[in-house]
């Protein structure tokens, strides 16, 4: 039942706000330029890093991306160890990939905008929500790894390559 469930909330979250968006407005841009198919490796890697993050969520977390059902546990697994919110980082590079290789200022402009809503989402809701559920474990993550930025190194959480995290 959880696989259908994290499927759904696929379909429909980045399904919608990276998959249907993104066609209609390329579909009804009139200025749209040309397009370059080397351009389409950030749209294959946001692919790649979005069903990562989904199936960490999935395994680690026991949940989906949708915030009607979010996961059960801290996730702090696979690129979650280098950034907070890489599963977002994905979308962006996707849409960026999709602008650039669709030649589309509209869609490198709805992609500014997504950015701008997903930081907004994460500072206001996702971290105050995180830090309520989780508490200190949440705390020590947080301030162990970057928000947006990637780390060099991958954070440790209970294991010996870095600091440990306390338990829920």
């Amino acid at each position: 039942m959880l696989f259908l469930r994290a499927l759904i909330a696929f379909l429909i979250l980045p399904g919608t706000f990276a998959g249907l968006f993104p066609a209609w407005i390329v579909s009804a841009d009139r200025w749209r330029g040309q397009g370059s198919w080397i351009r389409v490796v950030p749209l294959v890697i946001g692919i790649a890093i979005l069903i990562w993050c989904v199936r960490d969520f999935y395994v680690a977390g026991k949940g989906t991306l949708a915030p009607w059902d979010p996961p059960k546990n801290l996730v702090i697994v696979g690129l979650y160890r280098f950034v907070r919110n890489p599963m977002y980082v994905g979308i962006l590079l996707l849409l960026a990939g999709w602008s650039f290789l669709s030649g589309s200022a509209l869609l490198a402009a709805y992609a500014g905008l997504v950015g701008v809503a997903f930081h907004l989402r994460v500072v206001l809701y996702e971290e105050p929500r995180l830090k309520r559920q989780f508490g200190e474990q949440w705390t020590a993550y947080a301030a162990s790894v970057r928000r947006w930025l990637p780390r060099i190194k991958a954070f440790g959480g209970d294991r010996n390559d870095g600091p440990s995290l306390p338990k829920p």
